[in-house]
């Protein structure tokens, strides 16, 4: 497969005006799908004590809409090259919304993470959905800031999750609270299908049967670049995975902070990934001239930085010192989604964006789905979190090492030697 960016009729529209009002509409459904998908996180305790859980059973909730999400990634990327985007958001934000709201309504365990698999089908394949739109509407040039504005959804979304919901619930319980929440992003769903357009639709759907999806699978799976992406990329959202799960518990039980200080840490965390994702795509795009897998290293680096850091922390550490410790690291390990979309999506020619970009998920994804269990184990087995947070910045290293082997690119114009691309 040649590897690089080709360019139809839909370069006449990038960049526009009307891109970036397209884009206001991805960052609309992004944001409400984020709400609805990470309401299971503030709204665990009030699931754990309805419905009787353990805290394993706790663990399993946010597993399962994580393993829907991988599940989807591949033939999500399939049928957006073959669809495009438009009337795939409306289908995943009514998968999404009906399947939360269908485990609202029920009391056995087992059929609520069925429900919340499938309502993962939904947020998982929206991803691929939303970043191949992205390839299509922007230049190269500018895909970094328009890649993290749109990331910048599931953080704002997480965050007004973490915000709103716990409360409301807290008055009105959780199922008819989630209930709620599933129908505004249902109505969100269907607005965005009626303002929302693909560019030049019939240039940009791809006609393709299931043997040829398979044979082009071989081929973007032997894709170097993208392969070491999407594997570094399992370490990044473990990564990050394990700061959202586990900086509350941290801050409660070895730093001493009581549950009010310790959840603003969580909030200062996503709100750090926010700004991350638009800022690290600033980078990439302003001072590195689109070179992702640079970024992605320097993301990398500082997450290790401040996992070994936060390791240190003596018991009586400071709140003052902690939370812009807690920010940067949040700013680095929750912003790198925007940096790891366009790596992927510009690894292969864009007409199979939607494909790679499913296949870096659908291997990213078990990031989330393993990380905090063994982030957990470590500390249990520890009986404190320096070992865990020590093994964070051990993964970070790995990543570093993968980004740096996915850079190097046989140049057959100078005698077979090989360079090293990223820079």
């Amino acid at each position: 497969m040649k590897v690089g960016l080709e360019e139809g009729r839909s370069g006449r529209v990038r960049n526009s005006p009307v891109a970036w009002r397209m884009l206001g509409w991805l960052l609309l459904v992004q944001t409400t799908v984020a709400f609805v998908g990470r309401s299971l996180a503030p709204l665990s305790p009030l699931l754990e004590r309805d419905l009787h859980l353990s805290k394993a059973q706790v663990g399993m909730l946010m597993a399962s809409l994580f393993l829907g999400q991988s599940l989807v990634s591949l033939p999500g990327g399939y049928w957006v090259d073959r669809l495009g985007s438009r009337f795939l958001l409306l289908v995943l934000t009514l998968c999404l919304g009906i399947g939360f709201a269908v485990a609202a309504l029920l009391k056995s365990f087992g059929l609520v993470l069925v429900f919340i698999v499938i309502g993962g089908l939904g947020y998982g394949a929206m991803h691929t959905t939303s970043n191949r739109s992205i390839i299509y509407w922007f230049h190269p040039e500018s895909r970094g800031i328009a890649m993290g504005l749109k990331q910048m959804g599931v953080t704002i979304g997480s965050s007004l999750a973490a915000l709103l919901l716990l409360p409301i619930a807290l008055e009105y319980g959780w199922r008819i609270t989630l209930i709620f929440s599933c129908f505004i992003l249902i109505i969100v769903g269907l607005i965005t299908y009626w303002g929302y357009r693909d560019p030049f639709s019939n240039d940009t759907r791809v006609p393709m049967e299931f043997q040829s999806f398979l044979t082009l699978l071989w081929e973007v799976a032997r894709n170097r670049q993208l392969l070491a992406v999407s594997l570094a990329a399992l370490g990044l959202s473990s990564a990050q995975m394990c700061l959202t799960t586990y900086v509350v518990f941290f801050a409660h039980e070895q730093l001493g902070y009581n549950i009010y200080l310790a959840g603003l840490l969580l909030f200062v965390s996503e709100i750090g990934g926010s700004i991350g994702r638009v800022l690290w795509g600033m980078i990439s795009d302003g001072l590195f001239g689109g070179k992702r897998l640079i970024v992605l290293i320097l993301i990398a680096l500082v997450t290790s930085v401040c996992s070994i850091i936060t390791s240190l922390l003596p018991t009586d550490a400071p709140f003052e010192i902690v939370l812009p410790l807690i920010a940067v690291f949040g700013f680095s390990i929750a912003g790198f989604n925007g940096i790891w979309m366009n790596a992927a999506t510009e690894a292969v020619p864009e007409r199979w964006s939607g494909l790679a970009s499913g296949f870096s998920i659908c291997i990213g994804s078990w990031g989330v789905i393993i990380g905090p269990p063994i982030f957990g184990w470590i500390v249990d087995w520890s009986h404190n979190y320096t070992t865990a947070w020590l093994f964070l910045s051990l993964i970070m290293v790995v990543v570093i090492g993968l980004l740096l082997w996915g850079g190097f690119k046989s140049d057959c114009s100078s005698s077979n030697k090989n360079h090293l691309s990223i820079f």
